[in-house]
C-alpha cells in the first residue's frame, strides 16, 4: 500500500488571462502549477496562499476549488528511502484553486530553483505535467468540484483515457 502526500496548487491568473507556471531543475523538467505540500495543520486555501507566495514571490486571491487531482505511484514526489530498504511510491492528491495574483509585480522574492513564465492556456509549453494540463483544461473551462485522477507519465495519445472529468454526484 503506497502513503498519501497532501499538496495544493493554483491556476493563478492575471488581468491578460494568462496562467503562470514554474519550472524546477535544469535539463529536461516539466513546468508545473505553482504550490506545495500540506503542512500539518493547515488548510489547504493557507497552504496554497503560503507555498504560492514562497515559490513565485506574489500574493494571490483565492476564488473557489477547481478540483482534486489524483495521482497513483507519483515517482517525481517520492522521497529516497534509507540504504537496503523499499519504500513505496507515494500517492499525492493535489487541491487545485483558481486563483489571482494581487497587484501587478510580487511583493517578494521567488524561491531559487523555481523558473516562472505566464503563458496563454489555450498555447502551452510541450513540457507539462499531466495535472497542470488537466487543471488548466478544467479551471479555464470553467469547472469547479473535478475530482479527477491524473496518471503520473503521459501515455501514447491511443492509450489515453477518456479525458472528461469525473463530477461529484449531486444529492
Amino acid at each position: 500500500m503506497s502513503t498519501l502526500t497532501w499538496a495544493v496548487a493554483a491556476v493563478v491568473s492575471d488581468e491578460a488571462g494568462r496562467v503562470l507556471l514554474c519550472r524546477h531543475g535544469r535539463g529536461e523538467r516539466r513546468y508545473a502549477l505553482p504550490g506545495g505540500r500540506l503542512r500539518r495543520p493547515e488548510s489547504p486555501v493557507t497552504a496554497a496562499l503560503r507555498d504560492i507566495r514562497a515559490e513565485t514571490g506574489h500574493e494571490i486571491e483565492v476564488l473557489d476549488l477547481v478540483g482534486l487531482y489524483h495521482l497513483a505511484e507519483c515517482l517525481p514526489c517520492a522521497q529516497p528511502a534509507p540504504p537496503g530498504r523499499a519504500t513505496p511510491l507515494p500517492d499525492v492528491l493535489v487541491h487545485v484553486f483558481r486563483a489571482r495574483v494581487r497587484g501587478d509585480r510580487p511583493v517578494g522574492d521567488a524561491a531559487g530553483g523555481c523558473r516562472l513564465s505566464w503563458h496563454d492556456p489555450a498555447d502551452l509549453p510541450t513540457a507539462v505535467t499531466p495535472t497542470t494540463r488537466a487543471a488548466i483544461a478544467d479551471a479555464t473551462a470553467g469547472r469547479s468540484g473535478v475530482l479527477r485522477d491524473c496518471p503520473p507519465n503521459p501515455r501514447p495519445p491511443e492509450q489515453r483515457a477518456d479525458p472528461t472529468p469525473h463530477k461529484p454526484a449531486h444529492h
